[in-house]
């Protein structure tokens, strides 16, 4: 079993910054998919960034340039540094992990992964 417990979240205004940080504890290792993942009201959930077991990376559209993941192998940690925010980017934003690997071209979608976080909340104001 594997808990996730993401921190970080908050309101800013736009093009300000926050860093997300997801702590896993249980029975984890550095060779899980992990990523995150936001949900606004009223619309599905959908992939922001996420890492493979080898370590690479991989951003939505809207994201790349502004948003930086990073996964501290060490400290069982996964960040989400968020910078140039948008009122577009207010979502729940929620850590997940899975053990098996997701398929091909698949890293960004949420039925791959099996373990989630409860969620924090991220709020961009104009």
């Amino acid at each position: 079993q594997v808990h996730l417990g993401e921190s970080g979240g908050g309101s800013v205004q736009s093009g300000g910054s926050l860093r997300l940080s997801c702590a896993a504890s249980g029975s984890t290792n550095s060779r899980y998919w992990m990523g995150w993942f936001r949900q606004a009201p009223g619309k599905e959930r959908e992939g922001v960034a996420a890492v493979s077991r080898f370590g690479m990376i991989t951003y939505a559209e809207a994201v790349k340039g502004r948003f930086t993941l990073r996964k501290d192998n060490a400290q069982n940690t996964l960040y989400l540094q968020m910078n140039s925010l948008k009122p577009e980017d207010t979502a729940m934003y929620y850590c997940a992990a899975d053990p098996l690997g997701v398929g091909n071209g698949q890293a960004l979608s949420p039925a791959e992964y099996k373990y989630w976080g409860q969620g924090t909340q991220v709020t961009v104001s104009s």
